[in-house]
């Protein structure tokens, strides 16, 4: 067994490997960059080396930094986990030469199966069905035009490289390719340093469904049953279970034969997985099913694998990297149950899934389920790295008996000072085409609307404006006193006449509000819309305020509320230079500029896209005009607000 290990990775997924590693006696090294200095994972390792910025090409993608990290602290072995550069075969390679173990594939078959156009030839030689579509060597845009329009719309584009649905669009028309394909290489690029892509058919009403299969140095590969990640949102997954529903066994066999079959083909080593679609909705024996790709690694889905045979493919992964032969044999490899994995990101759905970043004040996480984070209370959510934050997975004997645990474990969550996906979620699991099994890869698109509207609760909202009114709260304390907003407030609450009665102006979620305050130090009442909310009615878990006092934050009925007094915010007041200002919705990187200066534009036109958390935002001119400004650079990194162009005034543009 291999002594010591570094963990080139962050989150979630490092503090897993750790876990395992120290009930095998296997030291840890964590790295980390300067956004992660005070990460839980940095905590939980033996050792931790900083590796360079928050930017993950200056830090979490410097393979160089990373390998002399690992020689430093006298490391056997790397584990790469998922994304960053855990499907990198010129890493591994760099691994390997330095004279240390890739706990992964080995850099053949990771070139084999690693690019999504590579394992199809595979595939196609094997005999195994695939997609049709173009993964050809030409990758100019007048190449792929022509072989978009013989494939025939709506065609799907996907890097070569990684995974996660970095660098993958829906095409509709050929009039959206030209756009829509380089942002697709721009951010496979950026997420895997690889702009190159494939294009394939779309397949119609499709099941993403994928086996986990592992391999050893011996020659032997096995499979653990299949997954079902069809459940997803612009091509990233968001629930995950294991069996799949409604799987037959005659097509579970096919798909994993093939999976198997095409692992050994490349002499497979460790721990990945074969994803499929299958046509139409239906995973009967009969169903048209295709390969699509290989991840050559760990997948973030792996808890509901692990749940439903006993396993653990961590331990397994570095039993396989010490030379040891895989623990068990494919026919004393059993699965019970039925368990569901959701991710739990910092984003807010209603604003289109707009990542969140900030300071998370506290954490509630359920009992009862098992939970994969990285994230603690005081933790900082930064736009350089994915807005997931954690992974809560459910295991019950029947999918009915998971899915009522996990919603009920999503109702005793919260993360205090962040907005979560967590509502979401719980409304997706409750759909009735989910919990019959019933579902596509476009149920979540479909549906949108209803999935991600904001409830807006007045009684919710003016017991944060009372707690906001208390004193310092903490979660699970009432406050001991009020504080005081009027200049006649005596603190024996002795007055002639009724009650005092005053307005107050806050904010909820950043948009004002007024309340109506009744009473004093002992018999404080707030109302809002016909909502009051006193001593009696509050709720005495979950709020609590912030360092400044200044805001409060509670979560009910899986809503975060954050009441604030108001503050003078410049990023919402317009600088005087110009009409319209187009700035930034969240942290982040400019990754590209469509316009110049003296310009004219037409609403709707792209202005530029601001890159956060793996994702692309683009921004788009309100209204037709002329481009006064150019504020910002490619590449610069930027901060929620911040000017990235202005419109001249419609009278100046009136008069060019």
């Amino acid at each position: 067994m291999l002594k010591k290990i570094l963990i080139a990775n962050r989150g979630e997924i490092a503090c897993r490997i750790i876990r395992t590693a120290k009930t095998l006696g296997v030291k840890t090294v964590a790295v980390y960059s300067d956004a992660d200095a005070k990460a839980l994972h940095v905590k939980q390792a033996d050792e931790a080396v900083h590796i360079g910025p928050s930017p993950a090409p200056e830090s979490y993608l410097r393979g160089d930094k990373i390998i002399a990290a690992a020689k430093a602290t006298g490391a056997e072995g790397i584990h790469p986990g998922y994304g960053f550069l855990s499907e990198n075969a010129d890493f591994a390679d760099a691994v390997t030469k330095a004279g240390l173990k890739f706990i992964g594939p080995s850099a053949s078959a990771m070139r084999a199966l690693g690019g999504k156009a590579a394992a199809k030839e595979i595939a196609i030689k094997a005999g195994v069905p695939v997609v049709p579509g173009y993964q050809g060597e030409k990758q100019d845009a007048k190449s792929l035009a022509a072989e978009a329009k013989k494939i025939g719309y709506p065609v799907m584009i996907k890097a070569v490289a990684g995974g996660g649905g970095r660098g993958m669009r829906l095409v509709e028309k050929e009039a959206d390719l030209a756009e829509l394909l380089a942002s697709a290489q721009r951010e496979a690029e950026g997420a895997f340093g690889n702009p190159l892509v494939l294009i394939e058919k779309v397949v119609v009403k499709p099941r993403h469904i994928e086996v986990q299969v592992f391999g050893d140095s011996r020659g032997n590969v096995v499979h653990l049953f299949e997954r079902d990640c069809t459940l997803q949102r612009r091509n990233q997954k968001v629930v995950e279970e294991a069996p799949a529903p409604g799987m037959s066994a005659e097509l579970r066999e096919k798909m994993c034969q093939a999976a198997v079959k095409l692992a050994k083909h490349v002499g497979y080593e460790g721990a990945g997985t074969v994803e499929f679609l299958v046509e139409g909705g239906s995973l009967g024996a009969d169903a048209k099913w295709y390969f699509i790709e290989m991840n050559t690694r760990l997948q973030v889905e792996h808890p509901v694998t692990e749940e439903i045979t006993g396993l653990d493919l961590v331990e397994w992964q570095l039993r396989v990297a010490s030379g040891e032969p895989l623990p068990l044999p494919q026919d004393k490899i059993k699965m019970s149950g039925h368990a569901i994995e959701v991710r739990l990101c910092a984003e807010d759905p209603a604003k289109g899934f707009l990542p969140s970043v900030g300071r998370i004040n506290f954490v509630f996480m359920p009992q009862g389920l098992r939970v994969e984070t990285g994230v603690t209370d005081g933790s900082e959510v930064s736009p350089f790295y994915d807005s997931m934050v954690a992974k809560l997975i459910s295991c019950g004997a029947t999918r009915g008996d998971a899915i009522a645990q996990l919603r009920k474990g999503l109702s005793e969550s919260a993360l205090l000072g962040l907005e979560t996906n967590a509502l979401f979620l719980d409304r997706l699991l409750s759909d009735s085409g989910v919990a019959s099994g019933n579902m596509d890869t476009g149920l979540i698109g479909r549906e949108g609307a209803s999935l991600t509207e904001r409830p807006r609760n007045a009684a919710h909202i003016a017991e944060g404006a009372y707690w906001l009114l208390s004193d310092r709260v903490k979660p699970g304390q009432r406050p001991s006193r009020w504080r005081t907003f009027g200049p006649w407030d005596a603190r024996d609450s002795f007055q002639l006449g009724d009650p005092r009665v005053s307005r107050l102006r806050l904010d909820v979620n950043s948009t004002p509000i007024d309340v109506v305050v009744r009473g004093g130090e002992f018999d404080l009442e707030v109302e809002y819309e016909g909502a009051r909310i006193g001593a009696t009615d509050v709720l005495p878990n979950l709020p609590v305020m912030n360092a400044g006092l200044t805001a409060v934050d509670l979560v009910r009925d899986l809503t975060h509320y954050r009441v604030s007094f108001p503050t003078y915010d410049p990023s919402t007041v317009d600088d005087g230079e110009a009409g319209d200002s187009i700035r930034a919705p969240i942290n982040g990187k400019v990754a590209k500029l469509f316009v110049t200066e003296g310009e004219a534009v037409e609403k709707g036109a792209r202005i530029a896209v601001v890159e956060a958390m793996k994702m692309e935002h683009v921004l788009h001119a309100a209204r037709a005009g002329t481009i006064a400004k150019i504020a910002a650079k490619e590449g610069q990194q930027v901060t929620q607000g911040t000017v990235i162009a202005a419109l001249a005034a419609e009278a100046d543009h009136a008069k060019a």
